[in-house]
């Protein structure tokens, strides 16, 4: 074998246990789940052989598919929309701190994701129900005059999912960040510019892939979260994720479950990667003006 087919056989070779892993782990999963979604389901016999393109009508065709599929979009729009107003400047305050506050913070930040999700979010429907302490402290200063219902609706999944999914957005844009060479904000400061102009001009267009995989991370995730829709939204607000947890191990219409989670994988990789070719054009037409 030559020197230069070595070189080029090298990557691969040492890539192979990780490809390994991949295909076994994930593709393959997702493939037996692509044809058990084909699959036909009998109530009396369970699931059959024969292949059918039911399933994907009804959830194309079904309205109550629909107003579930877009309730979790509009849940995990705004998760994410929230988790940026949030860990942008969260993360720009954190890098202007001095040692060892950066550090304490950033674990503190970081410090819900050491904590098990279902933990979590038992934690906040005591916080959000009508005798928690948010309720309490609204009541004590007289900006309410009755409890606020937070369990059970969107706005308190949404504030449960918001504290999940804002560390992994502090930590994409920190990443983004520490390449970020602290000389350029000087230079743009002694050169006249505002600090709202150098953070506009010249922070964010640095910082703009760590916002875009952030905003990734936390829609998909959102989009896909189980745990905390189930427990503070109830079996009235499904999202996706129930609704296919509910088919598998309430009705065992597995062909109709595994049909659902393709659906919302294949929205999430088009959603997913259309908004980041649109935003990417966006920003490139902003800050180039």
């Amino acid at each position: 074998m030559t020197t230069a087919s070595q070189s080029r056989s090298t990557p691969w070779l040492l890539s192979a246990p990780g490809l390994a892993v991949f295909l076994t782990m994930l593709l393959v999963p997702l493939g037996l789940t692509a044809v058990l979604s084909f699959r036909v389901f009998d109530g009396m016999f369970g699931v059959q052989d024969t292949l059918t393109l039911a399933n994907y009508l009804e959830v194309f065709g079904d309205p109550y598919y629909h107003e579930i599929f877009m309730r979790t979009g509009l849940m995990s729009l705004g998760v994410t929309f929230i988790c940026i107003l949030i860990g942008v400047p969260e993360t720009l305050i954190l890098s202007h701190m001095r040692r060892p506050w950066r550090g304490l913070f950033l674990v503190l930040i970081l410090a819900p994701l050491l904590i098990s999700v279902v933990v979590r979010t038992l934690g906040w429907s005591i916080l959000l129900g009508n005798n928690g302490l948010i309720n309490q402290i609204l009541m004590a200063l007289g900006i309410v005059d009755e409890p606020l219902r937070l369990v059970f609706t969107m706005s308190g999944v949404v504030i449960a999912m918001t504290h999940v999914m804002v560390p992994f957005m502090v930590i994409s844009i920190w990443a983004s960040l520490q390449k970020l060479d602290p000389q350029v904000e000087n230079a743009g400061l002694s050169l006249g510019a505002s600090p709202s102009t150098v953070t506009r001009r010249v922070i964010l267009p640095q910082i703009l892939p760590g916002i875009l995989s952030g905003s990734i991370i936390v829609f998909a995730m959102s989009a896909s979260a189980f745990a905390t829709p189930a427990l503070l939204g109830g079996r009235r607000l499904k999202v996706v994720a129930t609704a296919a947890y509910d088919e598998f191990l309430s009705t065992l219409n597995w062909p109709l479950g595994a049909t659902i989670a393709i659906v919302l994988l294949i929205a999430n990789i088009i959603i997913i990667l259309g908004a980041n070719r649109l935003i990417e054009r966006r920003f490139k037409q902003v800050f180039s003006s």
